[in-house]
C-alpha cells in the first residue's frame, strides 16, 4: 500500500462566474521514503494540490471529489480535529517563504518546543533537546544559542533551515515542500535542496517538492507528475521525463531552461501563459500554445495513454514519443 494515494482529486472554487475547477481528477502515489515532484507554471494547481491533502483548502473552496487515502485513512473524511493529528504531526509542510512561517515575535526555541509539546506529551526540556538535535541535523552552527534567536536575526537561508528543522521535529512520514528555495539566492538554494535530499534519506521520510524548476525536480524527486490548468499531462519516472519528455509541454519547460538555450541568443520560452480558470479552452487546455495542435485537440480533451508507466495526456503521445514531429 503507498503511503499516499491521492485518486480522482478534484477541487472547486464557486464564485459569482460559476464554479471554477483548479483540479481536475487528479491521480498520484509517494511510497514510503520515496520523493516525488510536482511541477508546472503558476496557477497549474501544485499548491493548490498540497494544501488538499493537508486539508487547507480556503472557504469558499471545497474538495469537490475523490479520495486521499495516507496510511490507510481517508483524510477527505476526517473532522477538524482528526486532521490535526495528522497536519504537522504525520504530514510536515515546509512553505515558500520562512518569514512568513515563522512567528517573528517568538524565539526560534519557543516555536520549536510548542510545536513537539502540541503533538507529543513532553516537558520542556526534553522538547529542547530533541529542537537542539534537529537543529544540528539542519546543519546549524551553535543550535543551542539558535534556539534564543528571533527570525529576524537569522538569514534567509538560516530561516529556511530552521523551518526545515521544524518539520522534522515529530518524525513525519510526509513532508511536502512547496517551492522551499524561491527566496533564496542560487547557491543558497542548492545547499537547502540537497540538505531535504540528505535528509529525507536519513530518515526515510517520503517527499513531495513542488515546483516550476524541472532541472531541481532531475536531481531530488525519483518521480514526476507536470500539471497544466489543474490537469495531470505526463507523469512517469523523473529521469525518464526529463530526458525524453513526450508533452509538448514538458518539452517547453525543460527547453526553457537557461543551459538548453544558445550562448548569446534569447532564452527559449512557451509562447503565451497558463490559462485561468475562467478561460480553460475546449479540449486540449495547452492547444493555444501547442506547436503540434491540431483540429482534433480543439474538439475533446485527450485521456492519459500509458506508453510503458510513462502516461501522457495527449492524441500524439505515440507519435511525440516516437520521434515523429508535425
Amino acid at each position: 500500500m503507498p503511503l499516499l494515494d491521492v485518486r480522482d482529486l478534484r477541487v472547486e472554487f464557486p464564485t459569482r462566474q460559476g464554479v471554477l475547477t483548479a483540479l481536475h481528477d487528479v491521480d498520484f502515489t509517494v511510497d514510503r521514503g520515496e520523493r516525488l515532484g510536482i511541477v508546472g507554471e503558476s496557477g497549474a494547481g501544485k499548491s493548490v494540490a498540497a494544501f488538499a491533502i493537508l486539508n487547507l483548502i480556503g472557504r469558499p473552496g471545497r474538495i469537490a471529489g475523490g479520495s486521499i487515502l495516507f496510511e490507510g485513512q481517508d483524510l477527505t473524511r476526517l473532522s477538524t480535529h482528526q486532521m490535526r493529528r495528522v497536519r504537522g504531526d504525520r504530514i510536515s509542510m515546509i512553505f515558500q517563504d520562512p518569514m512568513m512561517t515563522l512567528n517573528p515575535v517568538l524565539t526560534i526555541g519557543t516555536q520549536m518546543v510548542e510545536t513537539l509539546k502540541a503533538h507529543r506529551r513532553i516537558g520542556d526540556a526534553e522538547a529542547r533537546r530533541i529542537a537542539i538535535t534537529r537543529l544540528g541535523e539542519v546543519k546549524i552552527p551553535s543550535p543551542e544559542k539558535r534556539l534564543e534567536s528571533y527570525p529576524h536575526e537569522l538569514s534567509g537561508g538560516m530561516r529556511q533551515r530552521v523551518v526545515i528543522a521544524i518539520a522534522l521535529l515529530t518524525e513525519p512520514a510526509l513532508i511536502i515542500a512547496d517551492e522551499p528555495t524561491t527566496a533564496l539566492d542560487v547557491t543558497i538554494q542548492a545547499e537547502i535542496m540537497s540538505l531535504m535530499l540528505d535528509l529525507c534519506k536519513t530518515h526515510g521520510v517520503g517527499l513531495i517538492l513542488i515546483t516550476h524548476d524541472l532541472a531541481v525536480v532531475s536531481q531530488v524527486t525519483q518521480r514526476v507528475v507536470v500539471l497544466y490548468a489543474g490537469r495531470v499531462v505526463e507523469t512517469g519516472e523523473t529521469a525518464r521525463v526529463v530526458q525524453d519528455p513526450v508533452h509538448p509541454y514538458t518539452r517547453g519547460l525543460l527547453a526553457a531552461l537557461p543551459g538548453e538555450g544558445t550562448p548569446g541568443a534569447r532564452l527559449n520560452q512557451i509562447r503565451g501563459s497558463m490559462p485561468p480558470l475562467t478561460a480553460v479552452p475546449e479540449g486540449c487546455p495547452f492547444n493555444p500554445r501547442c506547436d503540434f495542435v491540431e483540429d482534433r485537440c480543439r474538439d475533446a480533451l485527450p485521456a492519459l495513454e500509458d506508453l510503458d508507466g510513462h502516461r501522457v495526456r495527449c492524441v500524439r503521445a505515440r507519435d511525440l514519443a516516437s520521434g515523429v514531429a508535425a
